[in-house]
């Protein structure tokens, strides 16, 4: 997993809970970097798990809901790290439907190694867009608060709902109704 991602997961937690609560998630987890990221270095998904795992059990909040808020967070990050990527469309439905096609290639531009999940359309028009979502990680709320985001990013809302397809959340359909 980039490093981007657990730096600014970490600056998260620092501005949402405090210092010590980075501290402490990294000293109760049995972390092979020792909590030290760079945005473009290379860490083991495991690591990512057990910090989400120690906030969750130090905060009460659900993984489930960290992954939302941290979503949040790093969409604002994306906006303004590469704001070419989501200038680009003028529709949330459009740029959903091109995660796979545009947005992940310009993400590999950056990270050649990132290991992206993939999202599959099965049905779009132009209030609807029904796709699977496929990640070992099975980090799908991360990919829930993205889209919700990027529906208030565009002024918009949407109703979102999610299939599991596979118990263990590796596999998920999104079924993304926009509200006019």
């Amino acid at each position: 997993m980039k490093g981007i991602v657990f730096t600014e997961f970490l600056n998260l937690v620092e501005s949402k809970f405090g210092l010590e609560m980075v501290d402490k998630i990294i000293n109760k987890s049995n972390l092979e970097s020792q909590g030290a990221y760079t945005a473009v270095g290379t860490y083991e998904f495991s690591e990512m798990l057990q910090l989400l795992q120690h906030l969750s059990e130090s905060t009460g909040v659900s993984i489930d809901d960290l992954l939302m808020v941290y979503a949040e967070h790093f969409f604002k990050v994306l906006v303004d790290s590469y704001p070419g990527i989501i200038s680009a469309y003028k529709d949330p439905i459009e740029m959903l439907s091109s995660i796979e096609n545009h947005i992940h290639v310009e993400v590999k531009k950056i990270y050649p190694d990132a290991e992206l999940p993939t999202f599959q359309i099965i049905e779009k028009s132009g209030e609807l867009l029904v796709m699977v979502y496929k990640s070992s990680r099975a980090m799908y709320y991360f990919g829930l608060g993205l889209m919700n985001k990027t529906f208030e990013h565009f002024n918009s809302s949407a109703e979102i709902q999610l299939e599991k397809i596979k118990e263990d959340g590796t596999e998920v359909k999104f079924i993304i109704q926009k509200i006019s």
